[in-house]
C-alpha cells in the first residue's frame, strides 16, 4: 500500500504528486536532512505536511511569516488535521497552553516564529515534545549572503542540540549555488542532499518594456493584456496613489501594503481574489502564499532589490499554466536610482552609531540599562526631534538588529486586548443578536476574559462568526463605550526590544558578516539586476534559471529578447498610423505622455514611435509634456 499516496488523496483529494515532491517526501520520510529547492506555487507545503502525518510524533514547522502560518494552521484544522501557531502575537498564558499541549500529543503540526526559538520557555518544552521531524520553511533567510538574511534563524542551531537525532527539511523558493550550500552548512545538515525543481515556467514571457513615462508604459500594458494583474512598487504612498490613478483612467483597482490595518488588507485582498477588482498595485508585503492561478500580467515600476525578489514576484503569473507576462517598466530613472540604493540600504557605521545613541536617548534609557526591556517606537516624531531619514534609519535599525543589539519589529504585528467587566448574567442580559454572536466567539477562545486583559484577534473572531473586521470593531468600540467591556485595540506603532544593556556608541561593534560580507552581496544582486534589465541579446528566462544555477537551458521563445523581431519592428504603416494620433492630439499645445490615447497601440511600438519623431526633430519633450516641434 502506498501510504503518502493515501494521505495526499484522503485530506487533499490528489491522485498523484508533482515534480519532485514524492522524491523530497520519500527523503525527509526515511530520516535523512534533506534541502528541496521548489518554485513558488510549486507545492511546498504538500513535502512536508504528508510525511508529518506518516510519522508518529508532531512535525515543527519555522516559518517567518505569521499570515501564512495563520492561514495554513486554518487549511489543517479544517481538514480534521490538529494543528496550532505560536508567534509574537500571543501572550504568554495563550502560548504556555499551546506548548502544553503540543507536550501531551495535541498536535500534529506546530507552526513557530524564527524569533520564538530563543525562549527559554520554548526550549525548556521543546525536550519533552515528540517530534517527528523539522520543517525551515524560506531556508535562505539563514544564509547571510542571501537576499533576505534574519538572525532568528541561526537559533535553529540550538534545537537540533535538543533534539539531535529529528532530521531537518529546509524549503526554499530561490537560492542560489553559494546560498544552497550555506544553507546545508548552517543548519548542520549530516550530508549535502538536495532536490531541485527546474525554475523554469514555459507559459510565462519575462519582458522589459522602456516608456517614455512609467505609467503611460503601465497604461500600454493594461490595454494590451486581459485579466487580473498584480502592479509592484516600492513604498506604501506610491502604491496608493497608483492605484487611484488607475480608477480614473477607468480600470478596476485596489492596493495593499503592510501599513493597511489586518481587516483593510483582508478585504482588499479578497477583493481582488474574488475579481471584483481587476488590479492589485502592492508593495512586496502581498504576494506570499497567495495563490490566484489566473494572473495573467505581473508588473514591476519600481526595480526590486535582487534577481530573487523579482523571479518570486514574478512567479505569481500564470500558475493556472495558460501564457502570462511579467514586465519590468523603466522610463530611463531606475537604474540612476538603483545606484543610490547601497547608500541608503548600507549608510556609514558611523551613522548607525549615532541612531543607537539617538534611539537611546529618546526612549530614556541610561548606559547600563535596558536589557530585554520593550518599548514603542513613534518613528515620526522620533525622526522629526533627531532630524532622520525614515529610510535610511530603517536601514540603519535592521543593522543593529542584525547585529544583535535589538529586536526591530514593524507596527503591524500589534495585538488588540480585551477584557470583560459586566458580569456573564450583566453582559447577555443587554447584548442584541450580534454583539451575542461576537462574544460568544470571544468566550470559545479566550479564557480567563472576565478576569484580565487577553490578547485577541479580531481576524479569527471574523472567520468564526462570518462578520467583517470593520463591524467587529466598531461593536468592541460601542460596548466599551458602554462600559460593558475594556477594549485596547491593537497599535500601529513599531516596537524595539533591546537585547544588550545600552553602550555607549564608541563600543558597537559590527562583525563582517553583519555589515561589510552583506554590503557585498547587496551589490552584487543589485549588478545582477542591472545587467538583466540592459541585456538584449540572452534569453531572458535563460538569464534568470542560469543565476539560479541551472546550466541547461534552452531559449523561452516568447520573452522580448527571443521575440525581438516579432514584437518590437514595427511597419511603415504602423508608424504613420501612431504619427497621426500623436499628431492630432498635440494640435492644441503640450500634454503629458502619460495623458496620450494609447488604446489599440502595441505595448512596443509607441514608444518606438516617441523615439523616431524625436529623433527626426518632430517632438520636443519638456519634462513630463511632449509638443510638436514649430513647424509641424
Amino acid at each position: 500500500m502506498d501510504t503518502y499516496l493515501s494521505i495526499l488523496k484522503k485530506y487533499w483529494g490528489f491522485d498523484d504528486f508533482r515534480g519532485i515532491q514524492r522524491d523530497i517526501i520519500e527523503s525527509i520520510g526515511s530520516g535523512r536532512d534533506t534541502l528541496g529547492l521548489m518554485p513558488t506555487g510549486g507545492g511546498k507545503s504538500i513535502t512536508f505536511q504528508v510525511p508529518a502525518l506518516a510519522r508518529p510524533g508532531m512535525c515543527l514547522v519555522i516559518t517567518p511569516l505569521i499570515a501564512l502560518m495563520k492561514d495554513q494552521v486554518e487549511a489543517l484544522n479544517s481538514r480534521g488535521i490538529k494543528a496550532a501557531c505560536v508567534h509574537s502575537g500571543l501572550s504568554h498564558e495563550q502560548t504556555l497552553v499551546i506548548l502544553d499541549n503540543c507536550v501531551f500529543n495535541a498536535y500534529k503540526f506546530l507552526y513557530i516564529s524564527p524569533e520564538r526559538l530563543s525562549s527559554e520557555l520554548f526550549l525548556k518544552k521543546l525536550g519533552h515534545m515528540n517530534v517527528s521531524f523539522i520543517t525551515v520553511d524560506e531556508a535562505h533567510c539563514i544564509c547571510q549572503w542571501g537576499y533576505d538574511f534574519r538572525p532568528s534563524y541561526l537559533q535553529i542551531a540550538q534545537v537540533r542540540k535538543i533534539k539531535p537525532n529529528c532530521p531537518i527539511l529546509a524549503l526554499t523558493a530561490t537560492a542560489t549555488p553559494k546560498v544552497t550550500k550555506e544553507i546545508q552548512k548552517n543548519l548542520d545538515f549530516k550530508e549535502e542532499n538536495v532536490f531541485r525543481m527546474s525554475f523554469y515556467r514555459q507559459n510565462l514571457a519575462y519582458k522589459v518594456l522602456h516608456a517614455d513615462a512609467t505609467i503611460l508604459g503601465l497604461l500600454q500594458l493594461l490595454n494590451a493584456y486581459e485579466g487580473s494583474c498584480i502592479v509592484y512598487t516600492r513604498n506604501r504612498q506610491k502604491c496608493e496613489d497608483l492605484a487611484k490613478q488607475l480608477v480614473e483612467y477607468g480600470f478596476t483597482a485596489t492596493y495593499y501594503h503592510a501599513g493597511l490595518k489586518h481587516g483593510e488588507k483582508d478585504a482588499r485582498q479578497n477583493a481582488w481574489l474574488k475579481g471584483s477588482h481587476r488590479i492589485m498595485v502592492a508593495t512586496n508585503a502581498f504576494g506570499m502564499g497567495i495563490d490566484k492561478p489566473d494572473v495573467r500580467l505581473v508588473v514591476h515600476v519600481d526595480l526590486p532589490d535582487s534577481i530573487e525578489e523579482y523571479f518570486q514576484e514574478a512567479g505569481r503569473a500564470g500558475r493556472d499554466g495558460k501564457p502570462a507576462s511579467s514586465v519590468i517598466v523603466m522610463d530611463g530613472k531606475e537604474l540612476e536610482l538603483l545606484g543610490r540604493r547601497v547608500k541608503q540600504h548600507f549608510p556609514d557605521l558611523d551613522y548607525v552609531r549615532k541612531v543607537y545613541e539617538d534611539v537611546c536617548c529618546f526612549l530614556q534609557l541610561a548606559v547600563g540599562d535596558g536589557l530585554n526591556v520593550t518599548r514603542e517606537f513613534q518613528m515620526e516624531r522620533f525622526c522629526v526631534t533627531f532630524h532622520h531619514h525614515p529610510l535610511i534609519l530603517t536601514s540603519a535599525l535592521d543593522i543593529l538588529d542584525k547585529a544583535g543589539y535589538i529586536i526591530y519589529r514593524d507596527a503591524e504585528e500589534g495585538t488588540s486586548r480585551l477584557r470583560i467587566d459586566a458580569t456573564r448574567n450583566q453582559l447577555f442580559g443587554v447584548l442584541n443578536s450580534q454583539d451575542e454572536q461576537i462574544m460568544l466567539a470571544m468566550l470559545r477562545r479566550y479564557g480567563g476574559i472576565f478576569v484580565d486583559f487577553v490578547f485577541i484577534d479580531e481576524d479569527m473572531i471574523s472567520r468564526d462568526t462570518g462578520l467583517s473586521m470593520d463591524v467587529i470593531y466598531q461593536d468592541l468600540k460601542e460596548l466599551a463605550r458602554k462600559g460593558l467591556i475594556s477594549y485596547i485595540p491593537r497599535k500601529h506603532i513599531p516596537l524595539i526590544t533591546f537585547l544588550q544593556r545600552r553602550v555607549m556608541k564608541e563600543e558597537l561593534e559590527f562583525p563582517y558578516g553583519i555589515y561589510a560580507m552583506r554590503k557585498d552581496a547587496y551589490e552584487y544582486r543589485l549588478n545582477a539586476l542591472r545587467e538583466y534589465c540592459l541585456n538584449t541579446e540572452e534569453c531572458r528566462s535563460r538569464l534568470l534559471l542560469q543565476y539560479f544555477g541551472e546550466t541547461k537551458v534552452h531559449r523561452c521563445g516568447i520573452c522580448d529578447v527571443c521575440q525581438f523581431d516579432d514584437t518590437t519592428s514595427i511597419t511603415e504603416q504602423e508608424y504613420m498610423q501612431i504619427r497621426e494620433r500623436i499628431v492630432s492630439q498635440l494640435q492644441h499645445g503640450p500634454i503629458k505622455v502619460s495623458e496620450l490615447d494609447i488604446k489599440g497601440i502595441r505595448p512596443y511600438s509607441l514608444t518606438w514611435a516617441l523615439d523616431y519623431m524625436r529623433a527626426k526633430e518632430e517632438l520636443v519633450a519638456d519634462g513630463p509634456f511632449i509638443r510638436l516641434a514649430s513647424g509641424n
